[in-house]
C-alpha cells in the first residue's frame, strides 16, 4: 500500500499502460474504452511483496524455494509477454513459447518437489517415500493413488494450468485479485493443517514436513493480493498484467503440489476453474458446430455484455470465491 502509489506514478510516466480495445470483440472494446491506458504489469508489487514478506518470516526450506522460484519464474514470463505487447504491434508473446516456458518452470518445480517432499499416511503417521507422488481424494479417509513418475507431469499440470486460469480471470477490475485472496487465504490455513502433526492426524490429512512453512508463503500472497486491490479494484488505478496473473496462479498451484492439498485447491479456486473451462467449452462448441455457448468467453465477459455492469460482476464472482474457500476448508472435516 506504501509502495504501490510510487510504482503506480513510475508506470503512468513511461506510458506503460495497457490497450484495452485491442480485443477482437467490438462490444468489449466499447465497455473497456475508457480503462485504455491504464498501467499495467502491477504484479510486480505481488511479486515483491510476497518474496520479501516470505524471506523475512519464513525458512527457506526446499519447498519455500520452490514456490518462491515458481512466483519469479512466472512473473519473468509474464513480464516478457506484457512487454512485447507493450513495445510491439503484436499481442504478446507467442502462445506455444509461453506454454513452453510455463511447463519448463512447472516440471522444474515438480521435480524439486519430488524430490524433497516427506509425507505421512494420516491412517498410519508413518513416512513413506512413495507418498511424494500419491494423489490424495477428498471426502474419503484413506483413499489416495500413486502416480509414480506420472506425478511430474501432474504437478506441473496443475502449476500451469493455474497460472494460465487465474490469467484467464483477471479481466475484470478487481475480479482475479479479489478471487485470489479468498483462494489464497483458503491454501494458507490448509497448508497449516498440513504442517501440523496434530491436526494433520486429527483432520486426516497427510501430514507434510515444512508445509507450516509454505503456509507463511501463502499467507504473505494473501496480504499481498489485499495490499494490491487496494488500487486494483473499481475503477482500477492499476493492473496487474501477465506479470502478476501467471506468477499468483503458478504459486498457488505449487503450494497445492507441496502440501498435497490439490483437492482443496480445486475447490478453493473454483471461480479459475469455472473461467477456464468457460474458454475450454465456447472453442470446442465453435469448432464442433460453428455456434458459440456464451456471447463472449471468459464468463465473466459474458455477464459484462449481457448489461450486468463490470462491479457488479466482480462483487458477485467474490462471493462465490468466498462461498468456495469455506467449502474447501469443510472438505478437511468432512471425511
Amino acid at each position: 500500500v506504501f509502495l504501490g502509489p510510487r510504482l503506480i506514478l513510475w508506470l503512468r510516466r513511461r506510458r506503460i499502460g495497457e490497450e484495452t480495445t485491442k480485443t477482437d470483440s467490438e462490444e468489449l472494446n466499447h465497455l473497456h474504452g475508457v480503462k485504455n491506458g491504464t498501467p499495467t504489469m502491477g504484479g510486480l508489487m505481488i511479486v515483491w511483496s510476497t518474496l520479501l514478506a516470505s524471506l523475512l518470516f519464513a525458512r527457506l526450506v526446499p519447498s519455500v524455494v520452490t514456490l518462491l522460484l515458481v512466483l519469479c519464474g512466472m512473473a519473468a514470463i509474464g513480464f516478457a509477454d506484457d512487454w512485447i505487447k507493450l513495445s510491439s504491434a503484436r499481442k504478446g508473446m507467442r502462445g506455444r513459447t509461453k506454454f513452453l516456458l510455463q511447463w519448463i518452470v512447472g516440471i522444474a518445480a515438480a521435480a524439486v518437489l519430488y524430490a524433497v517432499l516427506r509425507v505421512e499416511a494420516p491412517h498410519t503417521g508413518v513416512a513413506d517415500r512413495s507418498l511424494a507422488s500419491a494423489v490424495f481424494l477428498p471426502f474419503l479417509k484413506h483413499w489416495y493413488f500413486y502416480l509414480g513418475a506420472g506425478f511430474m507431469v501432474f504437478a506441473a499440470f496443475v502449476v500451469v494450468g493455474f497460472s494460465n486460469a487465474v490469467n484467464l480471470t483477471d479481466g475484470l477490475d478487481g475480479l482475479a485479485a479479489g478471487s485470489a485472496v479468498f483462494c489464497s487465504g483458503a491454501m494458507t490455513v490448509a497448508a497449516y493443517v498440513a504442517g501440523h502433526k496434530e491436526l494433520a492426524s486429527y483432520l486426516f490429512v497427510p501430514y507434510v514436513a515444512d508445509a507450516g512453512e509454505v503456509a507463511i508463503v501463502m499467507a504473505a500472497l494473501c496480504g499481498a493480493m489485499l495490499g494490491f486491490l487496494w488500487f486494483n479494484c473499481y475503477p482500477a488505478k492499476v493492473f496487474m498484467g501477465d506479470t502478476g496473473a501467471l506468477a499468483v496462479g503458478g504459486v498457488l498451484g505449487a503450494a497445492a503440489v507441496a502440501t498435497k492439498q490439490e483437492a482443496v485447491l480445486l475447490f478453493a479456486g473454483l471461480v479459475f476453474v469455472l473461467e477456464t473451462i468457460s474458454v475450454m467449452l465456447q472453442v470446442l462448441s465453435f469448432r464442433l458446430t460453428g455456434r458459440r455457448i456464451f456471447r463472449i468467453a471468459p464468463l465473466h465477459h459474458h455477464f459484462e455484455v449481457s448489461g450486468q455492469h463490470e462491479n457488479a460482476v466482480t462483487v458477485r464472482f467474490w462471493i462465490v470465491a468466498a462461498f468456495c474457500a469455506l467449502f474447501a476448508l469443510a472438505t478437511l472435516k468432512v471425511r
